[in-house]
């Protein structure tokens, strides 16, 4: 299926590795041009150099000018902005023991660069009837215990997910949710690797989720995030999609290995 994506200029943060590098690659097969947006100057550099029509900007998104310059760039380098995928976060383990300071923190770290470039790609969004995917987390649905500040930063782009729907819906821009559970992740391989032992913790985990008990790939994900950016989802905006093997929503007392 032709998704209709080749010559699109394509802005991802956090793309240098786990879902933001499939996604880079999804993009790139369809034949967008693709930003890849970092800290990681080495992987960026590599990706950057594997992929046709792509660059690296490196950037640190706590920084508002950071957050301008990527925008700005990508323009600079494509001539224009089709899509922003909101990918960059970290689950920092904040819980409602930190002080407030922490709080905003996380906050700041999580949320705060997502209005920010969605703020200053809105004009080039606007200019290509383009469109934004954000990444969120089934944290923000189910909770998980000891991260106030990035279940708070979830749910507040979930919130915005709706909220830019409306305020763009008007300029033929789209705005929708992927939202990832148990998956695979560089930030996951370091909390199995942190375990007494890493398999068996990979192992519990992948139990819990209902379709074939494993974990969701990254490649997944990207197909999800590719697919809501492109003119085939020309008529869906506002919408979350769950991409995460019925964690969030069956319940696994009924989806236990025994029984599926």
């Amino acid at each position: 299926m032709d998704l209709h994506l080749r010559d699109k200029a394509v802005l991802i943060t956090g793309a240098t590795k786990g879902i933001g590098a499939a996604t880079a690659r999804a993009f790139a097969a369809e034949g967008a041009r693709v930003a890849l947006i970092g800290r990681d100057v080495a992987a960026g550099g590599k990706l950057a150099a594997e992929l046709p029509h792509s660059v690296f900007i490196p950037a640190d998104l706590t920084r508002e000018e950071d957050c301008l310059r990527a925008v700005t760039q990508t323009v600079e380098a494509f001539g224009r902005l089709d899509v922003l995928v909101n990918n960059a976060g970290v689950n920092d383990s904040v819980p409602l023991t930190a002080s407030p300071a922490d709080f905003l923190g996380s906050l700041h770290r999580n949320l705060l660069h997502v209005f920010s470039l969605t703020h200053h790609a809105q004009a080039h969004l606007v200019a290509s009837r383009g469109s934004v995917v954000n990444v969120t987390s089934k944290v923000a649905w189910t909770g998980q215990g000891g991260t106030s500040g990035y279940a708070a930063a979830k749910g507040a782009i979930n919130a915005l997910t709706r909220e830019w729907a409306i305020a763009l819906g008007k300029d033929g821009v789209r705005v929708n949710c992927v939202v990832p559970a148990e998956c695979e992740s560089d930030q996951y391989d370091r909390w199995f690797n942190s375990q007494p032992d890493p398999a068996a913790a990979r192992a519990q985990v992948a139990r819990l989720v209902p379709l074939g008990h494993r974990l969701t790939q990254a490649e997944e994900l990207a197909d999800s995030i590719v697919w809501l950016a492109s003119d085939r989802a020309s008529h869906v905006t506002g919408q979350f999609l769950f991409v995460d093997g019925g964690y969030t929503h069956l319940d696994r007392a009924l989806t236990s290995a025994h029984q599926w």
